[in-house]
């Protein structure tokens, strides 16, 4: 694992060190790591969402109906 060595201003620090000592965590890494993974998935649905949209614009018309559309995007959302 690479270790990397960061500055967080003094109320990001106090959060991260609120969220370890309740035990939420067992360590500042394990919460930025954590974190970084819910922005990478994040990311992954907007980029999914864009791609879509991009589908969409280019083809005109789609013969799905919203509540298709609605659950596939929801689906895709949850997990």
């Amino acid at each position: 694992m690479a270790r990397q060595s960061i500055s967080f201003t003094k109320p990001n620090d106090e959060w991260l060190k609120s969220q370890v000592d309740s035990e939420e965590y067992s360590s500042k890494s394990e919460l930025v790591n954590d974190l970084i993974r819910q922005a990478r998935k994040q990311q992954a649905q907007i980029d999914w969402i864009k791609a879509r949209l991009e589908r969409a614009e280019n083809s005109g018309f789609t013969h799905d109906s919203k509540e298709a559309i609605l659950a596939e995007s929801k689906s895709m959302l949850n997990g």
